[in-house]
């Protein structure tokens, strides 16, 4: 029988399978209702058995299990074409992958060595840690930045309960996808800017040397 970590990591898994068919132009040009029974379809089929494992237990295999952040990102994309007002606005979009890009920077490079300190285990039921991840979550709701405090008081809920096997916080917060994401999702309109900016300075030479020619 499976039990809820089983439970969450081959969902988990299954929606990273289900999420990705959504990359395909042929799948975004379909209409709501067409594009909401594909994504239930795929993630249905992920969690099958094939030769005693399913798609999602394979990749489950690979990668581990999904960060709760990441896991309920994944469901919102899931349930867009039914729910739109699921996904993360663009004032919530900033600001939580804005702090998972922030959070990801002050973890991964000392956890791997940079440094002599490690931040990794304030997870493991440091008080002044969870304090202020509770003290964020409030923060968030009052201000109502929601999916911040949506996410940040599911994993602590998650990780109190002992949802996962992990007994880090961490580990309920951020997974290298989540923050990989992240970053992808902030550099992008900075690298855009840029591209835009050497453009309309190439552009305004381009004019002055003409003018200086004519």
């Amino acid at each position: 029988m499976l039990n809820f970590t089983d439970l969450t990591g081959l969902a988990g898994s299954a929606s990273i399978i289900a999420a990705s068919a959504l990359r395909l132009p042929s799948v975004k040009r379909l209409h709501q209702p067409h594009l909401a029974m594909l994504l239930g379809a795929i993630f249905v089929y992920a969690m099958l058995p094939i030769s005693g494992l399913s798609l999602a237990a394979y990749l489950r295999g690979g990668i581990g299990d999904v960060s709760i952040t990441t896991f309920l990102l994944l469901c919102s994309v899931l349930v867009k074409p039914w729910w739109p007002c699921m996904e993360p606005g663009s004032k919530n979009r900033f600001a939580l992958f804005g702090m998972i890009g922030l959070a990801a920077l002050a973890l991964y490079p000392m956890a791997l060595g940079l440094g002599a300190y490690d931040p990794y285990r304030l997870g493991y039921g440091n008080a002044t840690f969870v304090t202020t991840v509770l003290l964020i979550t409030l923060t968030a709701w009052y201000w109502k930045i929601y999916w911040v405090a949506l996410c940040l008081a599911c994993a602590t809920l998650a990780w109190a309960i002992g949802w996962y096997e992990s007994t880090n916080l961490w580990d309920y917060l951020l997974d290298p996808f989540v923050s990989s994401y992240a970053f992808a999702v902030i550099a992008l309109p900075g690298g855009k800017g840029l591209l835009k900016l050497r453009q309309s300075k190439l552009h305004s030479v381009a004019l002055t040397s003409r003018a200086r020619r004519a």
